[in-house]
């Protein structure tokens, strides 16, 4: 593994350093106590942010201060600056029902509303009968008079501000007025920073001035705002783009080992099937078998539909490996997929007296150190584990491949640490969801791809159909039906618990009610469950002890039950396309025909139903990941929370994929003038990547 780099003059944050104040914890700022300070980090998800942090916590629009002179030309729903004046006193609710204060403006008749208002004495002290008072906020109607609910109350001064005021997105215990007033103290330690775009800035406004637009901190027109945007989504993308390059260089420079076996794993392996693989199985087979037989250290990531057979061409790869007498290993991101990935090729692989390693945080102390030690002497060919194959105990005898299943589930860090337990170790990436180009470059920088787009011979399409959540019932007998026929189902939620109307899809209640209505055969599974309580459940599940299987996401991958043929979805407006997809991909795993029903709320709107319609018209994976980026975002394919997904602030890859190929060229063309980032705009770059902290791809270049 690499080793720790020594900070560099370029790295650190002496007064020298002109980041210094922008990585500077925001508790730096006057006015910002613990209590705030709390706010701040649970508004930008950071448990210590910087200032630059904030910064980059952009307005999600602005309002106009300039008062509407007539309130009855504003269309229902707008959002909309009102002069108001005070006509009387709050008027109370009561029990569950809203404050109303009695306003006129433009000689108009209306009122502002304010639900769930525990202080009174608040409306008092800023609304006095007669006094004038601008407002924002999103106009309603009630009866012949206007409403503003939970409006905003700007300051007077802004009436005649000459440029739009921003809106931010806020948390509990923050205001606009004072997220405002904490930017416009952080956009005062906002250096002017040395250029890292070279000539690319051309045409293009600075980075400090890039922020301060974007903030309201400068004039502009709408030009200037979108030239702003795209400014720092540049920036952010060429920080990205930089680091994974580095990472690449970093990698393709260390000398590697041929690894060629003779193929008599292979072939017997191949012969033991009993189906061909595919053509798009054998293509990627060869591209690895080349892959391994280079004296670098290359990488690629193999991407296929669900039900494509991954598994079966990274079996090939690990056998190439172990015919060379040389080791591989196979990283899952949980306990159950390793089990199972281990299980699988543990049954392939009997015939030729071949049997991977399992390496585990929940296995026997005794079985852990039989393990460490086959794998350090070079017994053990093959080994599957989850992240305890990173712990620096683990040593390997000659690690030659590293396979990492579901990739976009690890870091940057994580990758190294598994292939720095060797030396030029070649990298392959599985990925369960087809990452459109766009993201893929964005994951992982322009690396070598194979595509798995057939499905293996004998699967059938699955049955998809969207239902309105009103024929629940229905559902719900034709499950029992299913049953009765010796069917397994799973039945899947959005939310583990709740008592809100809109969280009724809650797996606890729905599994309750189903258990009532068929018995035992009901078995639950969800993140918040032990380890061991979900594998146990689940392994019932595919023993057939539990034939309805309610669970939330968690079954979205690894779990492998041929059996299953039918599965519900509730709430399907609430995932993502791609997410759906892979959950779907559940059943249609053996002989049987399959089903799959949406259940969708009605009340989302017919534009929620035509784009779930879009399962009905494919399983294409590839074409449903291209539409779910340009429709929800690069989070709803991998999983917003998901470690690898690269977190974004300022760019919008459904939309600025011109901006990520320019940033692709850029970091090419700097890298390859100025490969150890030591010039004027090297050094420049080097501060570009501590603000976005890719701070790993600084190590790299201190370590050589």
């Amino acid at each position: 593994m690499l080793a720790p780099a020594k900070r560099s003059d370029h790295t650190s944050t002496s007064p020298v350093d002109p980041t210094a104040a922008l990585v500077a914890p925001l508790d730096a700022l006057s006015g910002v106590g613990p209590a705030l300070a709390r706010a701040l980090a649970r508004l930008l998800g950071r448990e210590q942010p910087r200032l630059f942090d904030l910064l980059c916590h952009l307005p999600r629009g602005r309002l106009d201060p300039r008062p509407a002179a007539d309130p009855d030309r504003i269309a229902p729903g707008e959002p909309t600056t009102l002069l108001v004046t005070v006509e009387g006193p709050p008027v109370a609710g009561g029990r569950g029902r809203p404050w109303r204060l009695p306003v006129s403006a433009g000689g108009r008749p209306g009122e502002l509303v304010w639900f769930n208002l525990r202080q009174s004495d608040w409306l008092a002290r800023r609304f006095s009968i007669g006094a004038s008072r601008l407002v924002h906020g999103r106009l309603g109607r009630r009866g012949d008079r206007f409403s503003l609910p939970h409006p905003e109350l700007l300051p007077d001064t802004l009436c005649e501000a000459a440029r739009p005021v921003p809106l931010y997105p806020l948390v509990e215990g923050l205001s606009q007025a004072r997220l405002r007033t904490l930017v416009a103290r952080a956009a005062q330690r906002l250096p002017e920073l040395p250029e890292w775009l070279g000539p690319a800035a051309a045409g293009r406004p600075s980075f400090a001035t890039a922020l301060r637009i974007l903030h309201g901190l400068a004039e502009a027109d709408p030009a200037a705002f979108e030239a702003a945007r795209r400014r720092l989504a540049l920036d952010e993308l060429l920080s990205l783009q930089l680091a994974l390059a580095i990472e690449r260089r970093r990698r393709e420079a260390v000398p590697g080992r041929p690894t060629r076996g003779d193929g008599r794993l292979v072939e017997a392996f191949l012969a033991s099937l009993p189906f061909a693989p595919t053509a798009d199985q054998r293509a990627a087979d060869r591209a690895i078998a080349a892959d391994l037989a280079r004296p670098v250290a290359t990488t690629r990531l193999l991407m296929g539909d669900v039900g494509s057979g991954k598994t079966l061409v990274a079996a090939l790869a690990l056998l190439r490996v172990a015919e060379a007498g040389r080791q591989a290993a196979l990283l899952a991101p949980t306990e159950l997929l390793a089990r199972q990935h281990q299980a699988t090729l543990a049954r392939w692989l009997a015939p030729l007296g071949l049997e991977p390693a399992l390496l585990v945080g929940g296995e026997p102390a005794a079985a852990r150190r039989a393990t460490l030690a086959r794998l350090a002497d070079g017994v053990a060919p093959i080994v599957v584990g989850t992240h305890a194959l990173l712990e620096p105990a683990v040593a390997f005898a000659d690690l030659a491949l590293a396979v990492i299943d579901e990739q976009h589930r690890f870091g940057v860090r994580q990758r190294l640490a598994l292939v720095g337990k060797g030396s030029g170790v070649d990298l392959l990436l599985l990925s369960a969801t087809p990452i459109p180009r766009t993201l893929r470059l964005a994951l992982l920088g322009d690396l070598a791809v194979s595509e798995l787009r057939a499905k293996p011979a004998g699967r059938m399409p699955i049955d998809t159909r969207v239902i309105p959540l009103r024929r629940l019932e229905e559902v719900i007998a034709a499950c029992g039906r299913a049953l009765a026929r010796g069917e397994r189902l799973y039945w899947i939620c959005p939310a583990i618990e709740g008592e809100s109307r809109a969280e009724r899809a809650a797996a606890l209640d729905r599994f309750e009610e189903l258990r009532a209505r068929f018995g035992p055969r009901v078995g639950l599974a969800h993140g918040r469950q032990k380890a061991s309580e979900r594998a146990a459940v689940m392994a019932a599940f595919a023993a057939g002890r539990i034939t309805l299987l309610v669970a939330t996401t968690v079954v979205e991958v690894g779990v492998d039950v041929p059996e299953a043929t039918v599965i519900v979805i509730e709430n399907a407006e609430r995932f993502g396309l791609a997410q759906l997809h892979q959950l779907r991909g559940r059943v249609g795993r053996g002989s049987r025909p399959s089903t799959c029903l949406l259940l969708w709320d009605e009340a989302s709107g017919q534009e929620a139903r035509a784009r779930l319609a879009t399962l009905r018209s494919t399983e294409d994976g590839f074409a449903i990941a291209e539409a779910d980026l340009a429709l929800r975002g690069p989070g709803e394919i991998l999983g917003a929370r998901q470690s690898g997904l690269p977190e974004l602030r300022l760019a919008d890859l459904s939309r600025d994929g011109d901006l990520l190929l320019e940033a692709r060229t850029l970091a090419a063309e700097l890298l390859s003038a100025d490969p150890g980032l030591a010039s004027a705009r090297g050094r420049a770059s080097r501060y570009l990547l501590q603000l976005f902290e890719r701070t790993a791809a600084l190590g790299l270049l201190a370590a050589g």
